[in-house]
């Protein structure tokens, strides 16, 4: 083997995982005892098959390639239009800033917390965030045109419980924080599915569950935009209420029953070098539950806000396109053209509050977790596993010479 060649071997080789790497050192190393010709070829082909597939090499490619086209798709769509059109200065401006942003975040996160945790859970909660904010972003490139159309002043006005835009200084500045929120959002994710996070799987699983059963529950209610009253014309009148009253409960009951499930299933790592520190060791527990009780009631609403905000947008989105997504909405009426319009053109304009619920729910989602970890951490079981203690317990003092049960 030329000096080029081993060269280029042991850089390949650092690509491996550490646990992994004596098995490519030996491989390429056996190289030399194969025959010369196609033999020896096929030995370093399949080696350099092998670390490419331990290093994830064409994973990471294939992830930056699905993303390269889903944003080239996004500027195709969203870019073109009158420079002049508020709509078209609002999509472009999602272009400019979001889409760099959220190819920057990975490498950020990388950089603060390590790579992604292993595992599966953690790979598909983010491959769920980008692809809800990728699709979110997609369809408000279709909607802002039309929700933009001075033909939908009127139904604003007629509408009480849609806000009627008052200016660009107003929409400019509910863009700006829209786009905040979303960075704050696939951040918050990036964090919490890092290796070196303390957000323990348990937590990212009954959190993320619960913010599913959420966003569909909002869905099934809210799927052609965010009003006072229900817009799914699917609905008849008592179911609507059930959902609604569901829905309230998942709002506040969600985050709280995550919160206490993800408090009670942590357990503190064993630390021998914190053993005879027992009280200070209880209390970074008692901080840690905490911790796991507020990330799981954040991510039980900020996964049920993005999930209904991406879906409810697409819908609306796919309304002027697809006629099986209209009829099914409004099945046995006969629409006319200018009534499919009205429909369509009054689900553009309240998209809009679909913003209201990335803005508000994760704060609320936030303090429920806090109170639900506290809760549990101080009226829970003890975090050795013993009985309840009531608050204000101090255990009495050890006999001198007799053992200690704890």
């Amino acid at each position: 083997m030329s000096r080029l060649s081993r060269a280029a071997a042991r850089w390949a080789v650092r690509l491996v995982p550490a646990g992994r790497r004596d098995w490519a050192e030996g491989l390429l190393a056996e190289a030399d005892q194969v025959p010369p010709g196609l033999a020896r070829l096929a030995w370093r082909a399949g080696g350099v098959r092998f670390i490419a597939r331990e290093a994830r090499l064409l994973r990471v490619a294939a992830q930056v390639l699905v993303f390269a086209a889903a944003a080239a798709w996004i500027v195709h769509v969203a870019w073109p239009g009158p420079a002049s059109n508020p709509s078209t200065a609002i999509n472009r401006l999602n272009v400019v800033t979001l889409l760099p942003v959220l190819a920057v975040l990975p490498l950020l996160a990388r950089w603060l917390f390590g790579p992604a945790a292993p595992g599966r859970l953690a790979r598909v909660l983010r491959y769920g965030a980008y692809a809800a904010v990728l699709v979110l972003l997609l369809a408000k490139a279709s909607v802002e045109p039309m929700a933009d159309n001075p033909a939908a002043t009127p139904y604003l006005n007629s509408d009480a419980s849609t806000p009627v835009k008052d200016g660009m200084i107003s929409t400019w500045l509910s863009q700006s924080v829209f786009l905040l929120i979303v960075a704050v959002y696939v951040a918050a994710i990036l964090a919490f599915t890092a290796r070196r996070s303390r957000v323990t799987p348990g937590t990212l699983a009954v959190g993320t569950g619960t913010g599913l059963v959420l966003g569909a529950v909002l869905y099934a209610i809210f799927p052609i935009g965010l009003t006072n009253h229900t817009t799914n014309p699917l609905l008849p009148g008592y179911a609507a209420g059930l959902l609604v009253a569901l829905a309230w409960i998942l709002l506040f009951g969600g985050p709280i029953l995550a919160g206490v499930v993800a408090a009670r299933r942590y357990r503190a790592p064993e630390r021998p070098e914190q053993a005879s520190a027992e009280q200070a060791s209880t209390e970074q527990a008692s901080n840690a539950r905490i911790r796991q009780a507020a990330a799981a009631g954040f991510l039980a609403t900020a996964v049920g806000a993005l999930t209904v905000t991406a879906l409810g947008t697409a819908t609306v989105a796919l309304m002027p396109r697809a006629g099986w997504l209209l009829h099914g909405l409004y099945p046995g009426q006969h629409l006319t053209a200018a009534a499919a319009y009205i429909r369509e053109l009054t689900a553009s304009v309240r998209i809009g509050n679909y913003g209201l619920t990335l803005l508000f729910f994760p704060v609320i989602g936030l303090l429920m977790g806090l109170w639900a970890g506290a809760a549990a951490t101080q009226y829970g079981p003890d975090l050795g596993g013993g009985p309840p203690r009531p608050p204000g317990y101090t255990p009495a003092p050890d006999p001198a010479g007799q053992p200690v049960i704890r």
